[in-house]
């Protein structure tokens, strides 16, 4: 749980109560000068309304050139960043021709392979003059080329599981699963931080939803068995099924899943596993199988084993991973099986291309280079930040490191004077995090060396002390140079 300063609290209260204010201010005479004009839709209720188009206007569009930045190149450990400009206050931003060249912390590029990479692209480019950019067809019409059946024996084998089947988006593999899991009388029981896609699924499902404190094994117990004690609401009745939810890695925390823990909870009341690893498989574990593999859980623990594709594998898409059973009941209800158009045949082989040249099958050691690499860069930049005095959410090992900002000012100037030191971090704020939480989120790539990371934690330190987000004292010189801290060799 994020303990805020009660100074920081108070001021960014303050900011956002400011910001609300005059919005609402400007929004009462904006009011009065549209009733002056006849409008076209008399009659019509507004098409946006509601707090959430009140943000985007008021809020949102003053910072939003700090989002949704286009760049013009590969998002490799560097990638050129197109500028843009505007001519009437962020409403609207007009892109130059003119790129920066920017150091990367905002991409999910955890292994490095969204660059070329000398094993996995001849492959790609063979596998699209083979076959095509898309199937333009779903799976059980025309959509399944051999490389599909390939890349879910893969997947399956990488993960440890008996099957799997794979789709061409990420977020669909949440939100398209779980309502064909449960549905009405079942009970789903989410982490409280669990990603929009798990949000969207378990509410579409029509089953039953609770949630439990954030990685909070002894929480999900009281959850459980008083749901189990209360039963369905209303008749009663026993639950039809109960499945429990959780994240390897948490996206916006990133925190890993005290997974052992959990997994004993859920055996001890007979309830299912589901795992989602967007961000950890491929990332963490000796040989990037995840948080199974690193915090030593049997894979057969967990019943349902969620990840995507879009990570450290360089390409598009996600997957179930489960029993053989499970995986045939979704290839015949799942409708992003039966009415999605398939993974694209290029995406397919960079993915089955990256697992190879992680299991060392592509007869180098470049994999297990890279699985080291990532984890000793995100263990020294994270432990140097800390040492600064940056508030740094998540564990060790985790490449996912949230700096914590708080006020919204702080938002686009942090953003903003980063860019002008060419390195482009991306920060979140409401509504993807709580009001009060927002943060700039850095990932780390194996593909960053020593020197790119020094030149990140130099302007980061900089910037930091300019914009005033370094909350806790800073170690000394001495202190950085003990002879028990992390080196990056």
């Amino acid at each position: 749980m994020i303990k805020i300063p009660y100074l920081t609290a108070l001021s960014t209260y303050f900011s956002y109560g400011l910001l609300f204010a005059f919005g609402q201010f400007r929004d009462f005479f904006r009011k009065i000068f549209d009733s002056w004009h006849s409008s076209n839709l008399q009659g019509y209720a507004p098409i946006c309304l509601g707090l959430e188009d009140f943000y985007i206007r008021r809020l949102y569009l003053r910072i939003q050139d700090c989002f949704g930045r286009p760049i013009s190149s590969s998002p490799g450990a560097w990638f050129d960043v197109v500028e843009r400009y505007s001519n009437d206050n962020n409403k609207t931003l007009k892109r130059t021709t003119k790129v920066t060249r920017c150091l990367n912390l905002g991409s999910y590029n955890y292994l490095g392979f969204a660059a070329a990479d000398e094993y996995c692209t001849p492959r790609v480019i063979e596998t699209l003059k083979r076959f095509s950019p898309s199937t333009c067809s779903p799976r059980v019409d025309g959509g399944t080329t051999i490389l599909h059946n390939e890349l879910e024996v893969c997947v399956a084998n990488f993960v440890g599981k008996p099957a799997a089947i794979v789709f061409g988006m990420g977020y669909v593999t949440n939100s398209a699963i779980l309502p064909v899991l449960i549905g009405k009388g079942g009970l789903i029981i989410s982490d409280s931080l669990n990603h929009n896609s798990i949000v969207n699924g378990a509410r579409g499902s029509g089953a039953t939803v609770r949630v439990f404190q954030h990685n909070t094994p002894s929480h999900l117990e009281e959850v459980l068995r008083q749901q189990i004690a209360e039963g369905q609401p209303r008749t009663h009745r026993p639950w039809k099924k109960i499945i429990v939810i959780v994240e390897g890695i948490y996206s916006m925390e990133g925190e890993l899943c005290k997974l052992p823990e959990i997994v004993a909870v859920c055996k001890k009341y007979k309830a299912y596993v589901y795992l989602d690893e967007a961000h950890s498989i491929g990332a963490v574990g000796k040989t990037g199988r995840g948080v199974c593999e690193l915090l030593g859980v049997d894979t057969a623990d967990v019943d349902i084993m969620m990840g995507t594709f879009t990570k450290s594998f360089g390409s598009c898409g996600g997957y179930i991973a489960g029993s053989k059973e499970l995986i045939q009941y979704l290839k015949y209800t799942c409708p992003a099986h039966l009415y999605a158009t398939s993974i694209s045949p290029p995406a397919a082989q960079q993915i089955i291309s990256s697992i190879k040249v992680i299991l060392g099958e592509d007869g180098s050691s470049r994999g297990a280079q890279k699985l080291a690499r990532i984890r000793e860069n995100s263990n020294f930049f994270r432990s140097e930040l800390q040492k600064m005095g940056f508030e740094v959410l998540g564990d060790n090992d985790s490449p996912v490191m949230p700096i914590m900002l708080y006020n919204p000012a702080k938002i686009p100037a942090f953003s903003r004077e980063c860019l002008k030191q060419n390195v482009a971090v991306v920060t979140v704020a409401f509504p993807a995090t709580p009001l009060l939480l927002a943060r700039a989120r850095i990932c780390i790539s194996a593909s960053h060396t020593k020197e790119d990371l020094l030149k990140a934690l130099e302007v980061i330190s900089q910037v930091g002390d300019l914009v005033g987000i370094k909350y806790f004292p800073a170690e000394s010189d001495k202190q950085h140079q003990e002879p028990g801290a992390l080196k990056l060799e």
